[in-house]
């Protein structure tokens, strides 16, 4: 496998260009910390002005270049991040602490949707409307926005970065990248691929750094037209508050408190399974995570004892470890969090199972083994806000319809699972579930490429990620009327 150079810094790409930065990032293996991954050039508020200026100059050509042009350029791009996955997945595991298989996997995903939106640049289409006036035709088409912002978050550091990029680039925009300062490493070889396939100068720029540095100039720059972000509830509001008053187009999504419903008529194992993989895979460090198990009052106690010695028999440690089941904490600071909410349960009179213990591995490292409380309320902070670690709690109902209501009892509707053999239940959840994504029988972790991406209330706001819907995000609708 093809490692980096960590003696090379790793610069911004602006306008066709590596660009050295104002200072240098050192990128550290959670599961190592003494291990440097690499070194990234961390961007100034000026690098970010010279790559929003080169997009904007970009912008006429690109935007009026034909779909097979943009097609073959994110062909190339799929086909070589397919190719390189080992060397990619390894990356990913060593900066964010995904274990090597989940990483590959999410690597693959990246590959998959610059495939999926290769193909649709040749899949655009209008529609041709008579007009209530005799001999007038009406022409509805899409264009493309203009010049996107896109900032992305440290958990999934190739694959949002992809599904941001890739719709961006098949409808004609140019694009400005903030990664996450905590994983740039993925987000910069992807910017590399992106240079080597071909992309022309100045429609895809990289510009690493400081969300107050680099993030501040993406929201405040008049020249940029669109701003998509993936990150914290915070700090999408501000997102929000900035793009609106400047009649950006805005696009964000956010956190989660995803509940899982199991109800009495549930394979055991399948909601089991559902709720390891959904809750603790990952580390817990999704927002579509299964943060809260809404179960029944006749299959609780079975369900909390199957998976309580599901937990305890997953090994925490090193994810290049293939016996590894959960990789670090990404680092210190959501290992401290994590462990605040922890005590924080144990304070409100939550009864914690098992887990919850930090751990020593074969190198410094953030270790956490995965935590499951019992005897939790909906009311409860470890309940109400988005904790994004290892951590589920278990809520107990009487019956479906107070399932169903605690379900829905959140500020968040990103995604929310249901484990049932009831058609009528899960007809029933599908509809009445308060979420933008809903599973039955299935993890509430775990959604196509193809297929829209999103939530409700406090989950996300704006169009929709992923998929055909993506374009209602970066294009615009132009309506024409002709008079032959």
């Amino acid at each position: 496998m093809k490692m980096n150079d960590v003696t090379k810094q790793h610069r911004n790409l602006i306008a066709g260009e590596w660009v050295e930065g104002a200072e240098i990032n050192e990128n550290r293996n959670p599961a190592n910390t003494d291990e440097i991954v690499g070194r990234y050039a961390r961007a100034s508020r000026d690098d970010a002005k010279r790559a929003i200026a080169a997009a904007r100059a970009a912008f006429p050509a690109w935007s009026k270049s034909g779909p097979q042009q943009r097609h073959d350029l994110l062909k190339r791009v799929s086909d070589t991040i397919a190719a390189r996955v080992d060397e990619l997945g390894e990356l990913l595991a060593r900066e964010e602490g995904k274990t090597f298989a989940e990483a590959k996997g999410e690597v693959m995903r990246a590959s998959q949707v610059f495939g999926f939106f290769a193909g649709e640049t040749l899949r655009q289409t209008g529609d041709a409307i008579d007009s209530v006036r005799p001999g007038v035709e009406v022409m509805v088409q899409r264009e493309a926005l203009g010049v996107i912002g896109l900032i992305t978050p440290w958990n999934f550091p190739i694959a949002i970065p992809a599904w941001k990029i890739a719709p961006a680039l098949a409808y004609g925009n140019c694009v400005v990248l903030k990664p996450a300062d905590l994983t740039p490493g993925c987000a910069w070889a992807l910017a590399e691929i992106l240079h080597e396939a071909g992309v022309p100068e100045g429609v895809f720029n990289l510009v690493m750094g400081r969300g107050s540095e680099v993030g501040a100039e993406i929201l405040d720059n008049p020249e940029i037209d669109a701003v998509s972000f993936t990150g914290s509830v915070e700090t999408g509001r501000m997102v929000a508050e900035k793009c609106v008053a400047q009649m950006k187009k805005v696009q964000l999504e956010m956190g989660g408190k995803n509940p899982l419903v199991v109800l009495d008529d549930a394979d055991l194992d399948t909601a089991v399974d559902c709720a390891l993989n959904g809750a603790f895979f990952s580390t817990g460090q999704r927002c579509t995570a299964s943060s809260r198990l809404i179960v029944t009052e006749a299959i609780h106690d079975r369900f909390v004892e199957a998976l309580t010695e599901k937990l305890r028999a997953l090994k925490v440690g090193d994810p290049m470890d293939g016996a590894v089941h959960i990789g670090p904490v990404v680092d210190e600071n959501q290992l401290e969090q994590n462990k605040r909410y922890v005590t924080i349960g144990q304070e409100e009179g939550a009864t914690l199972v098992c887990g919850g213990e930090v751990i020593e591995g074969p190198t410094p490292g953030h270790f956490m083994t995965p935590a499951l409380f019992t005897n939790t309320t909906n009311e409860m902070r470890i309940n109400r806000e988005e904790i994004f670690g290892p951590v589920a709690t278990v809520i107990k109902v009487v019956d479906y319809d107070e399932a169903l209501r605690v379900a829905n009892d959140t500020d968040f509707g990103l995604s929310a699972g249901i484990c049932t053999t009831s058609l009528g239940h899960a007809a029933h959840f599908r509809r009445n579930a308060e979420a933008g994504m809903v599973m039955v029988n299935l993890p509430t972790a775990g959604v196509d490429y193809h297929t829209p991406f999103g939530g409700r209330k406090g989950s996300s706001y704006g169009p929709r990620e992923q998929g055909q819907y993506a374009r209602e995000f970066y294009t615009t609708v132009k309506t024409s009327y002709i008079k032959a």
